[in-house]
């Protein structure tokens, strides 16, 4: 068996060996929204050093662990911290959440995170929908031995953001009065944060915002036939569009100062993902 299959599957009997819980959509908390699971209706709580060969998330504000519960009446796992590629972890360790959660029974992959504005429109503080994304400067996950049990050799990426979530997290935005921005996020693999030039790199190619994780994730789910939709927080504008330096305690301040309205917009999604 391929030992990156053979490995997830591990997980997912030591989950299952502790968790009796089907959930039909799966949330990744980026910085600044790892309270988020403390406004729901939490029926189990798994750290992730429970799970046998999981890899840790290491990274301060990332609680690591799963909360299993419901939004709503949408059973749902959410994910209290993930793994970056900058822990030293591999590609494969970085996707092993998001697979899993697809194993669980999750349908629908609800990505969130904090972010660089490289779009000049933009303002810290803003969400932005992603409706598309650029992957290209980190390792794909699908590289080596095709997992046929997962998904094909050659997956289709024409629309890695599900076009009807999109409109459901649009009608969420609109009805909450929430100004929701749309854009394409570029991924690199940190852990430093990106030189002028850099952005302006990033900008030319097309993106408007720029962070350390989530596009890896996306291919990884797109691979395994999951619905995926995803939301950016503009922490602040990318290195080259202000004078100030840029710290993790700076990204993580901003993502959290937004983070209330950022839950009733992920809350008032996931109610309508459930409804559909």
């Amino acid at each position: 068996m391929n030992q990156v299959y053979e490995k997830l599957l591990k997980c997912y009997e030591s989950v299952k060996e502790k968790v009796d819980f089907k959930p039909e959509v799966a949330l990744i908390l980026g910085s600044g929204l790892g309270d988020y699971a403390d406004t729901i209706q939490v029926e189990a709580t798994l750290g992730y050093h429970e799970i046998e060969g999981f890899p840790v998330s290491t990274v301060v504000g990332h609680k690591g662990q799963f909360i299993f519960g419901y939004v709503g009446k949408v059973p749902v796992v959410i994910m209290q911290g993930r793994v970056h590629y900058y822990e030293g972890y591999s590609m494969q360790d970085v996707v092993l959440p998001a697979r899993l959660m697809k194993l669980m029974g999750a349908k629908t992959l609800f990505l969130t995170n904090a972010s660089g504005g490289i779009n000049r429109e933009f303002s810290a503080g803003d969400f932005m929908m992603i409706t598309d994304q650029i992957a290209s400067f980190v390792p794909s996950p699908l590289i080596g031995e095709n997992i046929e049990e997962l998904g094909t050799r050659f997956p289709d990426m024409s629309h890695i953001y599900d076009k009807d979530l999109q409109d459901m997290i649009r009608g969420a935005a609109k009805d909450l009065s929430i100004p929701l921005k749309e854009g394409v996020y570029l991924q690199l693999t940190g852990p430093a944060f990106e030189s002028p030039a850099e952005v302006r790199m990033c900008g030319i190619l097309g993106a408007d915002a720029v962070g350390m994780s989530t596009a890896c994730e996306a291919v990884a789910a797109n691979h395994m036939g999951m619905k995926i939709c995803g939301i950016s927080c503009i922490s602040n504008l990318a290195c080259g569009l202000t004078d100030n330096p840029l710290s993790h305690e700076e990204v993580f301040e901003a993502a959290t100062k937004v983070a209330p309205l950022f839950k009733k917009l992920i809350t008032e999604s996931i109610i309508r993902i459930g409804d559909r």
